[in-house]
């Protein structure tokens, strides 16, 4: 993916949230947005599927941003433990959360990808990471 279809995954994080974004804020974005992908996704892959690849992302991320690790130790593979990964966002420099919250979309995006296509993901996640938490989740033309 060039730099400009990455970008164009990762901006509704800064969408969500003003410039000048508190800690809190950021914490808020990223667990609407994860709660949003998971309503977007089950459908399609399932919750199982759903939270497979947010812990496959959390995994890989927390080797970059440690302070993720903790919520590893809790782990229930069939749920996404928005609310604590929100407490952990909360507890971080708006600058950091910002960057950490991008980097594991980007990172579950790519997963998605690798596992459904570029075109499917697109669209699923459209729904998903619009400005809207309120946006309908996309359907499987094929189901």
């Amino acid at each position: 993916m060039d730099s400009r279809e990455s970008s164009r995954f990762t901006a509704p994080l800064a969408q969500r949230v003003a410039e000048d974004a508190d800690a809190r804020a950021i914490a808020d974005a990223v667990a609407a947005m994860w709660s949003d992908v998971g309503s977007a996704l089950r459908p399609v892959i399932g919750p199982r599927g759903v939270a497979a690849l947010f812990w496959r992302t959390l995994h890989l991320s927390s080797a970059r941003y440690p302070w993720l690790a903790p919520l590893m130790a809790g782990r229930a593979d069939t749920v996404m433990p928005v609310t604590e990964l929100a407490a952990l966002f909360a507890d971080q420099p708006p600058a950091a959360g910002m960057e950490a919250g991008s980097a594991l979309f980007t990172i579950f995006r790519d997963l998605l990808v690798a596992l459904i296509g570029s075109g499917l993901s697109e669209r699923l996640l459209q729904a998903a990471w619009s400005t809207s938490s309120n946006a309908p989740a996309a359907q499987d033309p094929t189901s």
